[in-house]
């Protein structure tokens, strides 16, 4: 399926690695859901998948068919769901995951405080900005040097290239 580069993205991220057997028992659930998944009774234009056993993306082509808040809120809905079957937390935003020799790791705000403090991490660390809003952005701002991320506003002081 092929979407406008404006499609709206939403990026879930798991607070911890799933296996590959979780990943194989989540995308159907997904791919279900995205097939289903409407706006004022209108057939959203959506896709949802998960990446990396980590994160769960959403996109929906607002071209044929716009994102509404009801159809947000189910999607919402959906997503705690998979957090209860799943038990993973899908909705903590500062926890944050980077790469680390090639491997994605993830801290907490507290943790990731404590990695730029060490100079563990810095500001030449890749990270996943998943407050993307669209396709492109997705595709081309995902992951990013924390220091042109929103991480950088957040824990400027911090950062040291």
């Amino acid at each position: 399926m092929e979407f406008s580069p404006a499609s709206k993205v939403w990026v879930y991220q798991a607070d911890r690695e799933l296996s590959e057997q979780e990943t194989a028992q989540l995308q159907p659930q997904l791919n279900q859901f995205a097939s289903s998944w409407t706006a004022h009774n209108q057939q959203l234009k959506a896709a949802a998948q998960v990446v990396y056993n980590r994160f769960i993306v959403l996109v929906v082509d607002e071209s044929h068919a716009g994102a509404s808040g009801c159809s947000i809120d189910k999607s919402v809905r959906f997503l705690q769901d998979v957090e209860q079957e799943f038990a993973i937390n899908l909705f903590d935003r500062f926890n944050t995951a980077y790469l680390e020799a090639d491997k994605i790791q993830s801290a907490t705000r507290e943790e990731l405080e404590e990695l730029l403090r060490t100079g563990k991490i810095n500001g030449e660390t890749i990270v996943f900005n998943n407050l993307v809003n669209n396709l492109q952005d997705f595709e081309t701002k995902w992951q990013v040097p924390l220091k042109n991320s929103w991480h950088a506003r957040v824990f400027g002081s911090l950062i040291e290239a």
